[in-house]
């Protein structure tokens, strides 16, 4: 089949660059990914590495505009775009940069993260999850919670984001299960719901005796008394109930939103719903694309 898109929306992250190819109307007409992730890359390889994935979609007649999100615009990516800071409202085109291209055909606008000053914090990409978020719901008032590597939660009020803070719960929880001692009692699957909500809990109630309950997995491994699957769901349940906990102000009383990997999601949906907290999953894949096409038709960035 040819692809013959009207214009190419990517999200350029750490270890992944994905491609959507849409139509005029922000529909998806196909989409495509690769490994070229910001990492492995040197700011002269960003180019290359998108002409890899779509080169051969590219007219011969008309430039293609390429909207991205995400990595590429940060210190080390293809082109450093500066942080809008908050309050804001999700980026627009029109606070977009121009990358530089040595192809004809091939028109790439980056758009900015988003800062905070107080406490020092940033996104790159997650906005852009958020503005599609509102593309669906403009009025929506409440939190979005962006769960991954490192896990967001953001205040919307007014279609801005007014504060946000970030966890780095999914990447202490990777190092601690493949790089700590635990990655000899810890297992490759988790699927016990009780265990992780009763993690949960004593995360949130007892996070000063974190590191004891880490070694009290360890030790449940080699009496015999706990399988490597509970271990697993026991580890993830410690994090997520103590970043809950830490994160109360913006879920106590507020509608949520999960924006991530539907495991993932239905992980912090189950954690929240221990807590009597109702939540919406809406997935990644639909809500990036859609922020986009949102940010392609003006959403502006300012204050």
């Amino acid at each position: 089949m040819t692809i013959a898109p009207d214009w190419i929306a990517l999200d350029w992250g750490t270890t992944h660059l994905r491609a959507w190819f849409m139509n005029r109307r922000g529909e998806i007409i196909a989409k495509r990914e690769s490994g070229d992730g910001m990492s492995g890359l040197t700011k002269d390889g960003f180019e290359r590495a998108l002409l890899r994935l779509i080169r051969d979609v590219l007219p011969d007649t008309h430039p293609v505009d390429v909207i991205c999100c995400g990595m590429a615009g940060a210190r080390q990516g293809w082109i450093e775009v500066p942080y809008l800071s908050v309050p804001c409202c999700p980026p627009g085109l029109d606070r977009a940069i121009r990358a530089p291209t040595g192809h004809p055909h091939l028109s790439v606008h980056i758009l900015p993260g988003v800062s905070q000053a107080t406490p020092p914090d940033v996104m790159r990409g997650e906005e852009t999850q958020i503005a599609g978020v509102l593309a669906a719901d403009p009025g929506f008032d409440g939190v979005i919670c962006l769960p991954g590597t490192h896990c967001k939660w953001a205040e919307i009020s007014g279609g801005r984001i007014v504060s946000f803070r970030t966890f780095m719960t999914g990447e202490v929880f990777g190092l601690l299960a493949e790089q700590s001692i635990l990655r000899h009692s810890v297992g490759a699957t988790d699927a016990h719901p009780a265990a992780f909500a009763e993690a949960v809990s004593e995360g949130m109630s007892h996070p000063a005796e974190f590191t004891a309950r880490l070694f009290r997995l360890r030790a449940s491994s080699l009496l015999g008394a706990q399988d490597p699957a509970t271990a697993r769901a026991r580890l993830s349940g410690l994090l997520i109930g103590m970043e809950l906990a830490a994160a109360r102000r913006f879920w106590l009383g507020r509608q949520v939103v999960i924006v991530g990997e539907t495991r993932l999601a239905e992980r912090y949906a189950q954690a929240l719903a221990t807590l009597g907290v109702a939540t919406a999953q809406l997935d990644p894949d639909k809500v990036t694309p859609a922020g986009l096409a949102r940010a392609r038709m003006g959403g502006s960035g300012t204050a």
